[in-house]
């Protein structure tokens, strides 16, 4: 079992940043890929970015060049660095880690961008 809790929503204004974190409970964090979604109120959940236990990263294109993750094994942590922060950005950010006994939602952290 893991336990995966969001910190670092909030408010802030289009163009602002935010860093976003997840710290994992356990000792399996280490062994798997990780990701962050958001879900926008009426839409689906979507991939914002996932990195795997060796670093490999990738993106959504609608947040390429804008965010970036990262994690900490040693830590348990892993984070997103949001920057330019458009309102579509505006949504409840989940991260999660995929095991082979199954995937680990955290509760979620809410986003929003708005001047």
């Amino acid at each position: 079992q893991v336990h995966l809790v969001e910190s670092g929503g909030g408010l802030v204004q289009p163009g602002g940043s935010l860093r976003l974190s997840c710290a994992a409970s356990g000792s399996s964090f280490r062994f798997y890929t990780a990701g962050w979604h958001r879900q926008a109120p009426g839409k689906q959940r979507e991939l914002v970015a996932f990195i795997t236990k060796d670093g490999i990263t990738n993106y959504a294109d609608s947040v390429k060049g804008r965010f970036t993750i990262s994690r900490d094994n040693a830590k348990n942590t892993m984070h997103l660095q949001m920057n330019s922060l458009k309102p579509e950005d505006t949504a409840v950010y989940y991260c999660n880690l995929g095991t082979t006994a199954g995937t680990y939602w955290g509760q979620g952290t809410q986003v929003t961008v708005s001047s």
